[in-house]
């Protein structure tokens, strides 16, 4: 048993800083103890969300794990995904101490002593390092469990730091779930471990309430109660963790193994008995010899009429016949088949035994876990009682997390045009896995489900608006607003038909009408295409005379915008005024102080020329619209980001070399300049994103990724609430 006691000096480590409030003292500390009562409990639940919550504050996060699983050369699971996902800096010697098998040596020698001064030593080294630290306890594999309890609150009460107790839920009453809270609980708080929240996990959402009640009720004031209901995408495992569960040959699908399998069932009946007991993501396992059973389950899989299948097991190490290899070999859209050497009866058992995990590659997982952190979870509460430091500079992680956050406290109804584009789909179904907004989806219901279902994404339909624009309810009177917005301009009813037929301008127009707060499109389509009809019928803000664009450039440690790169070739010196203008106000919407720089090939008065003039004079504009904007022109661009150059070109400039806006002077510099920054750095370029204009309408590039549809989904929501 681990539980040498180590000086109160030594141990205490965290900063204890009492903050005045109605009903509790805060103990706020810059690391955390992630603890169980029992394996499967969905601790990772808990440690993305915590993780994600804190990269939103600082950049300088290390995730500890002192005694991981024996697992032989390959690296602890959880460890490696927590650093994959969240690209922690920290090498991975470094996250742990011990395996269990080690620990186990060490307690048989006596030297239980050794185990916690070395703990002790890792913590501290990463302590001082980094801003915050996540420590998570022993994951109840193996031993004894009492001995992995007592070793938990040993550990946490040594490097004196709080807990974050998590109780399976799973297959256990109200009563079991409150009684091995308390409990537990009490453990921890008897040896002096404070205890910051209790989650009560995997449990029935029939029971949330009961259980959050109960618990509120029996633990003492100050701990942060907390439930969430299991998700059977996360509780049900894949079909790669299957395969590795059960071995053998994959035969085919191998780019399908992220199939989720939700149920399992043996294929020895006859093909139509075993059509009718199909649900969605089947996993079938049949002999190796069931030719029919095998072709019919991947017919069904490809047919609308039936759910998707998950994937196919052939048992008793036979394979198909030739004749029946060749068949699947020329189909296009196939499922995971894996044969094995074992028989059907002990197959099944070890499908039933399979757990899921979440690996580093299983983004869809990672992503839902987080969201169902974000929901059930009282952030604000844990954030007022773990979070101890402030940081000034603003990452790319951390400026994600507080636009997708902002972007959830007031959710916005956001329409994306291009339904037909799988990157879209994609993008769509990580936006309400993580419920950042409503969408409706434009383009035919039945080439979307069928594409969703290639794609073997699980977006909720019921949750998301499908609309064809041509056969949509609100078609004939968007065709008469048309028309009468631009009759005046030569505009038909005929034409009016034809065009409000187009994704940009249904879209648009739903916008406009207010069906939808904001809309994304341009993934393929041109950018000339996508804004046609928010300037022909959205029009520009008040006082502002030109539609811009910026990006958000995601330096290392910084996030500056870049402005105009999209849309204006050769903006005149009013028209450059503008964009500076409109540039800073966004800058201010997405909360970055806004100090611009009107770049230029000179600095200050030395150069000239009819280009340094143009900016010279956008300057002077921009100063006299905006007295209370700080802006630098003209101004190159090593003199406005450079701190060191900033201060010999321009020495008294409030600008010079900490600008934040940048702002250049032609199309061609501004676009050449973004992507020689994006792609020679490997900042994450967000954008672009139109300004100016009364509602938000946004503008892919046609190479978007997915992660910049999502991107700019988010900025656009933002946008809305403004």
């Amino acid at each position: 048993m681990i539980h040498q006691q180590v000086s109160e000096e030594r141990g205490n480590n965290y900063i204890r800083a009492i903050i005045a409030s109605e009903e509790f003292t805060y103990f706020m500390t810059n690391a955390i103890y992630l603890t169980t009562t029992e394996p499967y409990s969905g601790k990772s639940i808990i440690a993305l969300g915590l993780v994600n919550l804190l990269a939103g504050k600082t950049e300088k996060i290390a995730y500890f794990k002192p005694v991981i699983s024996p697992g032989g050369k390959e690296k602890d699971n959880h460890l490696n995904m927590i650093a994959t996902h969240f690209n922690l800096s920290a090498p991975y010697e470094d996250m742990f101490v011990f395996t269990s098998n080690e620990v186990i040596r060490q307690i048989n020698a006596g030297n239980e002593a050794f185990i916690i001064d070395t703990i002790i030593d890792r913590f501290k080294k990463l302590q001082e390092r980094f801003d915050f630290v996540v420590v998570e306890g022993s994951d109840f594999m193996g031993g004894s469990t009492n001995i992995e309890f007592d070793g938990n609150i040993s550990i946490a009460k040594n490097l004196g730091i709080p807990a974050a107790v998590i109780v399976k839920g799973e297959g256990k009453s109200v009563q079991e779930i409150v009684d091995t809270a308390v409990s537990t609980a009490k453990g921890f708080t008897d040896e002096g471990v404070q205890v910051l929240t209790v989650v009560a996990n995997k449990i029935s959402s029939d029971d949330d309430e009961k259980i959050r009640a109960q618990l509120t009720k029996s633990l003492p004031p100050g701990i942060i109660v907390t439930s969430i209901p299991s998700h059977k995408d996360l509780s049900n495992p894949t079909m790669k963790e299957i395969f590795e569960s059960v071995g053998g040959k994959l035969l085919f699908g191998e780019n399908l193994l992220s199939n989720q399998v939700d149920t399992s069932i043996v294929g020895a009946m006859q093909l139509h008995n075993c059509l009718t007991r199909l649900s969605k993501n089947t996993l079938i396992v049949t002999p190796g010899d069931r030719g029919d059973i095998i072709i019919g389950a991947v017919q069904a899989n490809n047919s609308k009429n039936y759910p998707k299948v998950a994937g196919i097991i052939l048992t008793g190490g036979l394979v198909p016949e030739p004749t029946i290899m060749k068949l699947l070999e020329g189909l296009d859209t196939l499922v995971p088949i894996i044969s094995v050497e074992s028989g059907t009866f002990k197959t099944v058992n070890r499908v039933a035994g399979t757990r899921a995990r979440i690996l580093p590659d299983s983004k869809e997982k990672i992503a839902l876990a987080i969201s169902l952190f974000d929901t059930h979870v009282n952030v604000k509460a844990l954030e007022k009682k773990i979070v101890s430091f402030r940081t000034t500079n603003l990452t790319p992680r951390m400026f994600q997390y507080q636009i997708v956050k902002r972007a959830k406290e007031h959710k916005k109804h956001i329409v994306l045009c291009e339904g037909d584009d799988d990157r879209v789909l994609v993008a769509a179904d990580g936006l309400m896995k993580q419920n950042v907004v409503d969408l409706t989806i434009l383009g035919n219901k039945e080439s979307i489900l069928a594409a969703l279902k290639r794609l073997n994404l699980s977006l909720d339909i019921e949750k998301v608006k499908i609309v064809d624009p041509r056969t949509s309810e609100r078609y004939e009177e968007y065709v008469q607003t048309l028309y009468n917005l631009r009759k005046n301009k030569n505009l038909s009813l005929t034409m009016a038909r034809d065009l409000m037929q187009d994704v940009s301008y249904f879209g648009t127009m739903m916008v406009y009408l207010g069906d939808a707060d904001g809309m994304v499109s341009g993934a393929a389509h041109t950018t000339q295409h996508t804004i046609r009809p928010a300037l022909q019928f959205v029009k520009t803000k008040p006082g502002i005379a030109t539609v811009s664009s910026v990006f958000f450039m995601c330096l290392p440690n910084r996030v500056s915008i870049f402005g105009d790169c999209a849309v204006n070739p050769n903006p005149t010196s009013e028209q450059l005024a503008d964009i500076a203008i409109s540039s800073a106000e966004t800058s201010k919407m997405f909360g970055i102080e806004p100090k611009i720089a009107m770049l230029s090939y000179s600095s200050g008065s030395s150069g000239e020329g009819e280009d340094v003039d143009r900016v010279r004079k956008a300057t002077e504009i921009i100063r006299q619209k905006r007295p209370d904007l700080k802006v630098e022109g003209p101004i190159q661009y090593d003199a406005a980001v450079d701190p060191s150059v900033g201060k010999k070109k321009l020495p008294n400039s409030a600008v010079a070399g900490q600008a934040s806006v940048l702002i250049f002077p032609d199309l061609n510099t501004g676009n050449n300049t973004y992507k020689a920054v994006q792609r020679e750095t490997g900042a994450l370029a967000i954008g672009p994103m139109l300004q100016g204009l009364n509602k938000p309408v946004n503008d892919l590039s046609r190479g978007c990724t997915v992660e910049d549809i999502f991107n700019t989904v988010v900025i656009t929501a933002i946008q809305a609430q403004s």
